[in-house]
């Protein structure tokens, strides 16, 4: 679950206000921002770690199977080299 971002609507209006903006129309802005920022799904760095996990995990599953594909094509080689050399020169 991704928590709401907070947003400070009486620091925002207050800032507004001291700037020399009139209080409706800072209240006006201050909705404008607010309702973007409440309907933001925001990652955590919670959510961030789970899916770097979740990566990790995959790309370990894999490196496993190119290892063991590695190893089974160094085997095909070498059986494939013996029976050449076997074939060629009698060996």
């Amino acid at each position: 679950m991704m928590p709401a971002v907070t947003f400070d609507t009486y620091k925002f209006i207050k800032t507004l206000k001291e700037a020399g903006v009139p209080e409706l129309q800072a209240e006006a802005f201050s909705t404008a921002v607010r309702e973007p920022h409440e309907a933001a799904e925001v990652a955590t760095r919670e959510d961030l770690r789970g899916l770097e996990l979740r990566i990790d995990a995959r790309f370990e599953k894999v490196y496993g199977e190119m290892l063991l594909l590695k190893w089974m094509l160094g085997l095909l080689i070498a059986g494939m080299a013996s029976l050449i050399l076997k074939a060629f020169f009698g060996v």
